[in-house]
C-alpha cells in the first residue's frame, strides 16, 4: 500500500469513525504497524493535514520558498519559488480540488456557487487566495494562493545605497509616494519596506482590500475590507473604509493599492491636508501610473474635468516608484521619478 493509499484509508476511517485529531496515530498504527515511528509521524501529519488542514498542499506552507501557489483545477499543483513557476510534484483529482475549496471558504463564510463564481479571502495565516469557479472557470475551479511571509526585505533587498538613501529620505521629508508596477513585481514588499522607515511617533492608517502589510511600528492602526455576506449585504470596501481612516486623526494613510474609484477619496485627502501617504497602482512606468490613478479617478462618477483631474494629482503626489524584476527574479527599484506636472515626471539619478 501507497502512502496515499495509506492515508486516504486511515482518513476515511477516521472520518467514519466520528474519530478527532487524537485518534489518529492510534489508526495509523493499527493499519501499518510495520512502518517505523518517523514514517507513522509523516503519514499522521499527511492525515491531520487532509482532515483539519488544507490537505495534500499542507506542506507546502512550511517551505518557506514558496510565494504562490497556484492549482488550475484537476492536475498539477503548481508553486512560484525565487520568481520561477515549476510543478509543486503534487496531482490533485477533481474531487480533492473541490474538497480544499470547501475548506479554504467555509471557515471565512464565503461560498462558490454559478451565482458567484469567484472569492477573493484571507487564510489564517494571513495568506491571500482567489478561487474562481464554474461557470466562469472552465476547467476550474481555480486556486491561487499568495504567501504571506514574515520575512519582509528591507530597503536595501530593492537596489543600491544611492535607492536605499533616496527613498529613506523621501519617507522622512513627508513625501506623498505611489510605488508603480506589474503584478509580482514587489509592489507591497517594497510599500512595507518604505512604512518601516517612518518615524516612530506617526500615527499609521493602512487600508487593504487583503491586509498584507506589517508594519514594524508602535503606532499602527489596520483596516481591511469586507465581502458581502451569503445574502449579499454587510460589504465594506476600500472608499468606505477610506472616508473612514480621514476621521481616525492619522499622521500617515497607507493605501495597499488603488485600482478602483477608491483613487478619487485618495486624490481629494492629499489635497485636504493629508500628505505624507503611500499606496501602490499596477503600471508599466511612473507617467503610466499618473494616467492609470486619473482614469481610476474619472471612474469615481465625478464630473471633474480630466484636465483638473490630471492637476490635482500632480499636485497630490510628490514621487512615484517604479518597480520590476529586472532579471525576471530580482525585484529591484528601476525609476525614481519627481512628479513635475500632469503626466509629466523627473527621474532622480539612482546610477546604474
Amino acid at each position: 500500500m501507497t502512502d496515499v493509499d495509506l492515508v486516504a484509508d486511515v482518513h476515511r476511517q477516521l472520518v467514519d469513525a466520528g474519530g478527532g485529531l487524537a485518534d489518529i496515530a492510534r489508526l495509523v498504527a493499527g493499519r501499518a504497524p510495520l512502518l517505523t515511528s518517523t514514517e507513522r509521524e509523516h503519514v499522521g501529519r499527511q492525515v491531520a493535514a487532509r482532515f483539519a488542514g488544507l490537505g495534500p498542499i499542507e506542506h507546502l506552507f512550511e517551505d518557506a520558498d514558496v510565494s504562490e501557489i497556484m492549482i488550475n483545477g484537476p492536475g498539477p499543483v503548481w508553486v512560484e519559488r525565487h520568481g520561477v513557476i515549476e510543478p509543486a510534484g503534487i496531482d490533485l483529482d477533481r474531487a480533492a480540488v473541490e474538497l480544499l475549496v470547501e475548506r479554504i471558504v467555509a471557515p471565512i463564510g464565503r461560498q462558490v456557487d454559478p451565482l458567484r463564481p469567484w472569492v477573493d479571502g484571507r487564510l489564517g495565516d494571513g495568506s491571500r487566495v482567489n478561487i474562481v469557479g464554474r461557470p466562469v472557470a472552465l476547467d476550474g475551479p481555480y486556486v491561487t494562493i499568495r504567501r504571506f511571509t514574515l520575512q519582509r526585505p528591507g530597503l536595501d533587498a530593492f537596489g543600491s545605497p544611492t535607492v536605499v538613501a533616496t527613498l529613506a529620505a523621501l519617507v522622512a521629508r513627508g513625501a506623498t509616494i505611489v510605488v508603480s508596477g506589474g503584478t509580482g513585481s514587489g509592489k507591497t514588499s517594497l510599500l512595507n519596506a518604505m512604512a518601516g522607515r517612518l518615524p516612530s511617533r506617526c500615527r499609521v492608517v493602512t487600508v487593504e482590500d487583503a491586509a498584507e502589510l506589517d508594519l514594524p511600528l508602535p503606532h499602527v492602526v489596520r483596516l481591511e475590507c469586507r465581502p458581502p455576506g451569503t445574502e449579499g449585504v454587510g460589504r465594506v470596501d476600500v472608499r468606505d473604509l477610506v472616508r473612514t481612516a480621514l476621521r481616525m486623526r492619522p499622521d500617515r494613510l497607507i493605501l495597499g493599492e488603488v485600482r478602483g474609484p477608491e483613487a478619487f477619496d485618495l486624490m481629494q485627502a492629499l489635497n485636504t491636508g493629508h500628505r505624507g501617504g503611500m499606496s501602490t497602482v499596477h503600471a508599466n512606468s511612473p507617467v503610466d501610473a499618473l494616467r492609470r490613478l486619473a482614469t481610476l479617478v474619472s471612474a469615481a462618477g465625478t464630473t471633474v474635468p480630466s484636465a483638473v483631474i490630471a492637476d490635482q494629482l500632480a499636485a497630490a503626489i510628490d514621487v512615484v516608484v517604479q518597480v520590476a524584476r529586472t532579471d525576471g527574479v530580482a525585484r529591484q527599484v528601476v525609476d525614481i521619478a519627481r512628479v513635475v506636472g500632469p503626466a509629466e515626471v523627473d527621474s532622480v539619478d539612482i546610477g546604474s
